[in-house]
């Protein structure tokens, strides 16, 4: 069984559990338990007691400890690329690339000593001066997705902890070995007890999290009705709140684009990690005369990929994280035949494999009045719809309930400028088909994709895991 950690210890409490899956042959590997209220009650309780030596260690120590803590990291890339894999399913190298992008982040901690000053401003009035301090915020919880079980997690707790914040996670109980994996390299840099602790379960778990006493922040990322869930219990009892949900990103092929650039970004934004991921451009909108060789190069090109086990080479697309998901991106495929979508490339034969498999699908016609066209699917499916102009594109886009990313591709500075200020999302792409932040900029979701107002990564983060003091001075 997999274990929790609170304070100094490791534990395996008799709890009950559900089985961890490797979705490429469908074999449970590993059982996670379900923490309980009063599991959470210790963990909480540990961080708050940490809390008190932590927020007074100096910031020259906590950044000194991070850096090691990157050190451990770096020597453990392909370990965590495998754990990642063996429990999700993606192919290696996008694990590989997961783990790079969570130490991103790392490296933006390891820049305490810059990120975490203050200001301050002499002779405001006479003989006054103003200095402004940043304080961390106490016990921090963060609940984070299936779909990047290293990346998400160190998108938070280390940014957190060199704030002198201490932390609670919670990770998908679908994929916890590698939130495991991270806590322990994490002791073994040498944090303190209690600095960081880990925790397991599904509902009774995150409720005793989000609605505890002494949690004063919540970092959360997950579907869109459970990040509406968080930011509603979590703010109605005092916490700050950052909580992402979920996206329906539209890419633009404009009249004038490289066809050959944007191919294969659009397929590896739609089918890159079987697109369970918030930044999977599922629809292609195809403007004016872009229409046939659009869609005759996409078809082509999808019919292409390679579909099977993560671990095995060649293999552009993984399987999904468990049957019951299968299911649901199935239904969502007949529901778009159904009303009127054309299906062009069907990646529905692979059904019969061992494992969780659905290969690239081409949803052609698709309209925002089809539910294809609406919702998030998280699958490997992609909507091809029709615009006559740019501007009938971004209306298309602006009429979804999400806004976390779009895209565009076209050789117009122009039409690449209307579209950077008019769409409405949160980060946008030019001739780039994923438009994911560095870990120094925020990750920043609009509408129904984010709920708060200070987002993960970057000095967003710095900011919800700070709070300021104002210091009046006369002497």
């Amino acid at each position: 069984m997999i274990p929790v950690l609170i304070g100094s210890k490791w534990e395996r409490p008799p709890r009950e559990t559900l089985p961890v899956f490797n979705p490429a042959t469908a074999e449970e590997i590993e059982r996670v338990p379900l923490s309980t209220a009063a599991d959470v009650n210790c963990a909480v309780t540990a961080a708050a007691v940490a809390f008190e030596d932590w927020s007074r260690t100096t910031v020259m120590d906590r950044q000194r400890l991070m850096f090691a803590y990157k050190a451990l990291l770096e020597q453990h890339v392909d370990e965590l690329a495998a754990i990642i894999t063996r429990h999700h399913g993606k192919t290696l190298s996008e694990a590989r690339g997961e783990v790079r992008r969570g130490i991103e982040v790392v490296d933006f901690a390891c820049a305490a000593t810059t990120i975490l000053q203050g200001r301050t401003l002499r002779e405001v009035g006479a003989g006054v001066d103003q200095d402004c301090y940043r304080y961390p915020v106490g016990v921090v919880a963060g609940i984070t997705p299936f779909n990047f079980p290293v990346m998400i997690p160190l998108w938070m707790f280390p940014l957190a902890v060199v704030c002198g914040n201490t932390f609670v996670l919670k990770p998908s109980e679908r994929t916890p070995l590698g939130a495991v994996r991270l806590a322990e390299l994490f002791v073994q840099a040498g944090f303190p007890d209690g600095v960081l602790n880990v925790v397991h379960g599904t509902t009774e778990c995150v409720n005793a999290l989000i609605t505890h006493s002494r949690v004063a922040a919540v970092s959360f990322v997950g579907s869109e009705a459970v990040a509406a869930h968080v930011y509603r219990e979590a703010a109605r009892t005092g916490k700050r709140v950052q909580s992402a949900g979920g996206a329906k990103n539209h890419i633009f092929v404009m009249p004038d684009a490289d066809i050959a650039t944007a191919i294969p970004s659009i397929l590896n934004s739609a089918f890159g990690n079987a697109g369970e991921r918030c930044l999977a451009g599922s629809v292609a909108v195809a403007v004016g005369s872009s229409a046939k060789p659009l869609l005759a190069a996409l078809t082509e090109s999808a019919e292409k990929l390679v579909v099977g086990p993560g671990d095995r080479d060649g293999v552009d697309i993984g399987p999904l994280i468990r049957d019951e998901h299968r299911t649901r991106v199935l239904e969502h495929i007949a529901r778009g035949v159904a009303d009127g979508a054309r299906i062009p490339v069907d990646g529905r034969g692979y059904v019969q494999q061992p494992g969780y498999f659905v290969g690239p699908t081409v949803l052609d016609g698709v309209t925002h009045d089809m539910a294809a066209g609406r919702d998030e699917i998280f699958g490997p499916v992609l909507s091809i719809a029709y615009a006559n102009s740019l501007d009938e594109a971004i209306a298309l886009a602006n009429r979804s309930a999400y806004g976390n990313m779009s895209a565009i591709f076209t050789s117009s500075g122009a039409s690449a400028r209307r579209f950077r200020d008019t769409v409405q999302a949160g980060m946008v792409g030019i001739n780039v088909g994923t438009a994911q932040p560095f870990g120094f900029y925020p990750f920043s979701g609009w509408k129904g994709s984010f709920y708060g107002d200070l987002h993960m990564q970057g000095q967003d983060a710095v900011e919800f895991y700070t709070r300021k003091k104002m210091v009046i001075s006369r002497w």
